[in-house]
């Protein structure tokens, strides 16, 4: 039998090197540094047949390929990454004060907010806004020093999580001056007067801040800054920028006193003379600047948050409000692409991890509240399915965002992980709180006070669509940035080809070869991996999850085979040459497996920084077996499908190696029922995996009065109490004791008033106007008023 042991020898980079040096010796002599004069021929036949296929990068690209960090990223690229280095590296965690600041603050925010109001009225209470202000909620990440909370990026999410439990907007509305806003740039890049006058102004929210970037013709293309440009000129001996531009969707901009403003600058008379360049610049502009407007609103589907549009024709900006000054003229690429990282990586995940938390937790509570023909819903399968779901895709989501949250505060800026935390995340989180809404069914359909649900569903589309929509960084960006970002050797080799130096053939040369091999690697990886990872599979007992070393061990394993086979897939792409940047299928599909792959490592992350929580492992296991399938889907449906002349070719290689036996190597399956039981059984009675999700829920205490969530919260256990009671009463023939039926009543009057759902008077202020008659009794009664027969009893008569 194959062991994992055996699986051991093909883990790591440098196992499988040498490994593959004995098995391909001859990969192995192409590495050689002789070269005979046939090969040096070859060399450059195949340097001009690329060359000739790939499109010359422009600026703008070759300034995006130098922003940002890699990291493990690249190591999903290799085909070897390590659970151990994560393991090593990150190590998320909140300080005292920033749990204090959660405990505190962040729950007086959420007892002043009224979500049903704020929706209704499409702002916040005043003492809302002056609660944000003085108490940091728009300054979490500025330094201390400039008066601002200085928190991690850790505690940032977790705030927005915990707001986005219980008002969606207070979640937007602290994200923009924590992610997009310019006051970390400010930190970074601004000059000394800037920083002087922005930075207190921001951290005591006398200013509150947004970013103008996209416009109407640009859309998820931000940065291609049409309709938004400034020309370099000189007035009176002072040198400034001409500005004009029509930005859109800016969040806080009808409120906001100060806005960074993404321009493409253009100095056609060099009066820059080297000081700052053309390009994509940012200029900070204030509430009250000639010229500036800003104040008209979006409403983002039945949102409240503000999000409006910022213009002007001809503004006048001086140098001293290029943020940065005129030597970072041109440099708003970099600053864009940091900011960018946490906003998508961090904010917009932040969103759904609160969703997720929510309906795991407090729709499971539902479940086992709601009774429908006299049993509790948690019991019906198809509730059962539905919550596991949910629950697994929960996990997936918490542990991702931990993840992030870590690199970020590792002082790195992921480009490609942060377009897969986004996509995947607000996916999921859309696809969770659907479940969410058909469990609670018509509980979450009526609007008002004791609806948790209704506006996060509402929301969840905004999410999936601001900061680059869904479907553009699913099927171009994280390949698109990641095959040439993140692979080992890509980079070098594209340089090589843009490049007219007399060396350049013999660069070409040396990274083509490495590439060969990277491939040649990953194909042998991919077989020895792929048939002893699905013995793993078919052998393994249906209970070894529930030994946590055998749960981390497995699925790390099963990684590893996929990262080898997503490895080889992408050194395939190659065959297409510039042409792939069009192949938008397959670039998705990849993208679903690097996804899942990434999450599935974080996941694996995540238990092992929180090993000992009990039913931890059963969602484990449940979230790893869907993110394995779903990676497994996408290479074979990649190897379908895959494009180009010699498309027929890379799909058969890709069939070789990712399934070497056939569908005996495609061992992945979705969760069987007993393990999907099992899950759903853990968020709809108490368990320590429920009460891991319920931390970042903002509960009220019983002594303030109603609050759904919290009763919902505090009532499944007795409810559960209840339940235990009735089945033992019903097996032992018998009535309930004078204690077991108080129980039974406080469980029964908790059920009759968690299930109500709000009724009102009037819906509109047109409708609570003293005598409105609604049109349509206004036309029965019109109508009856002619009619001979007034009503039934004259009719009988």
């Amino acid at each position: 039998m194959m062991t994992s042991q055996a699986l051991r020898l093909l883990r790591g980079p440098g196992s499988s090197s040498a490994l593959l040096r004995q098995a391909l010796p001859a990969v192995s002599s192409a590495h050689g540094v002789a070269s005979s004069p046939r090969r040096t021929f070859l060399t450059k036949m195949a340097y001009n047949a690329s060359k000739s296929v790939m499109p010359p990068i422009s600026e703008t690209e070759q300034v995006a390929l130098g922003c940002g960090t890699i990291g493990f990223d690249r190591d999903i690229f290799t085909g070897s990454p390590s659970l151990q280095h994560l393991v090593d590296t990150y190590k998320p965690g909140l300080s005292e004060e920033e749990k204090s600041f959660l405990n505190n603050e962040v729950d007086e925010l959420c007892r002043i907010i009224n979500d049903y109001d704020t929706v209704t009225k499409k702002d916040f209470s005043k003492e809302a806004w002056d609660y944000m202000r003085t108490a940091g909620f728009f300054s979490l990440k500025i330094p201390k020093e400039w008066g601002g909370k200085g928190y991690s990026t850790a505690a940032v999410s977790a705030i927005l999580a915990k707001l986005a439990t219980h008002c969606t907007d207070a979640n937007a509305t602290v994200a923009v001056p924590n992610s997009l806003g310019p006051g970390e740039l400010l930190v970074r890049y601004g000059t000394d007067a800037q920083q002087k006058y922005f930075l207190p102004r921001l951290a005591d929210g006398t200013l509150i801040p947004c970013f103008g970037l996209t416009g109407p013709h640009s859309g998820s293309d931000a940065t291609s800054l049409i309709g938004s440009s400034g020309v370099v000129e000189e007035r009176d001996g002072v040198l400034g920028v001409r500005a004009t531009f029509k930005k859109r969707y800016i969040t806080l901009a009808p409120v906001a006193g100060v806005v960074g403003i993404g321009i493409d600058l253009k100095d056609p008379d060099g009066l820059l003379k080297g000081n700052g360049n053309e390009g994509f610049t940012v200029a900070l502009l204030e509430r009250g600047h000639p010229g500036l407007e800003m104040g008209p609103r979006h409403i983002p589907l039945n949102s409240a948050f503000m999000n409006g549009t910022v213009e002007g024709t001809d503004v006048w900006v001086p140098m001293e409000s290029i943020l940065g000054g005129q030597e970072r003229a041109g440099f708003g690429w970099h600053m864009f692409v940091e900011c960018l990282a946490e906003g998508r990586g961090v904010s917009l995940p932040a969103g759904a991890i609160g969703g997720a938390r929510s309906v795991a937790s407090v729709v499971g509570a539902y479940a086992r509240v709601r009774k429908q023909f006299k049993v509790p819903i948690a019991e019906f399968g198809g509730i059962q399915e539905a919550l596991a779901d949910a629950a697994s895709d929960g996990l997936v989501c918490i542990a991702g965002g931990d993840l992030m949250n870590a690199i970020v505060d590792n002082h790195e800026a992921p480009m490609v992980i942060s377009s897969i935390m986004k996509q995947n995340c607000t996916e999921r989180g859309r696809r969770i709180v659907e479940k969410g809404m058909d469990i609670a069914a018509g509980s979450a359909i009526c609007r008002g006070d004791q609806n948790y649900m209704a506006q996060a569903y509402c929301s969840i589309p905004i999410g999936i669509t601001v900061e680059g929509a869904n479907i553009m960084t699913r099927s171009f960006q994280v390949i698109g940035q990641g095959l040439t970002r993140c692979h080992p050797h890509m980079l070098d080799l594209i340089y090589s080809l843009q490049s007219d130096k007399p060396e350049a053939v013999d660069k070409f040369g040396t990274q083509l070869k490495k590439v060969i091999g990277h491939g040649a690697e990953n194909f042998a990886l991919s077989i020895g991996r792929g048939i002893m990872s699905s013995m793993q599979v078919k052998t393994r007992s249906k209970n070894a999850y529930k030994d946590g070393d055998k749960l981390l061990s497995h699925h790390e394993d099963q990684l590893l085979r996929l990262s080898a086979n997503f490895a080889l897939t992408a050194d395939l792409c190659f065959t297409l040459g510039g042409k792939l940047k069009f192949e938008e299928l397959l670039m998705g599909r990849l993208a679903d497996a690097m996804g899942a792959i990434f999450l599935g490592y974080s996941t694996l992350h995540f238990y092992h920084n929180n090993r000992g929580v009990q039913g931890l492992e059963a969602v484990t296991e449940h979230a790893m077996l869907r993110l394995e399938y779903e990676a497994q889907q996408a290479l074979e449906q990649a190897r379908e499908n895959f494009p180009g002349p010699l498309g027929g070719v890379a799909g058969t290689v890709m069939g070789a190696a990712c399934f070497p036996l056939g569908s005996i190597t495609k061992p992945y399956t979705l969760p069987k029922d007993e393990l999907t039981k099992e899950v759903s059984a853990l968020f709809t009675t108490p368990s320590e995996v429920n009460s891991l999700f319920t931390e970042l829920i903002y509960t009220r205490p019983e002594s303030e009065g109603r609050h759904q969530v919290s009763d919902l919260l505090r009532a499944m256990p007795i409810c559960c109490e209840a339940d235990a009671i009735a089945a033992a009463c019903r097996k032992e023939k018998r009535s309930p004791t004078d204690g077991e039926q108080i129980v039974l009543s406080q469980a029964e009057r908790l059920r009759d008033m968690l299930i109500q759902v709000d009724v009102f008077e009037h819906a509109t202020e047109e409708e609570a106007q003293k005598g409105y008659v609604r049109p349509a009794i206004k036309g029965t009664e019109e109508m009856i008023a002619k009619s001979e027969v007034k009503n039934f009893g004259e009719f009988a008569i």
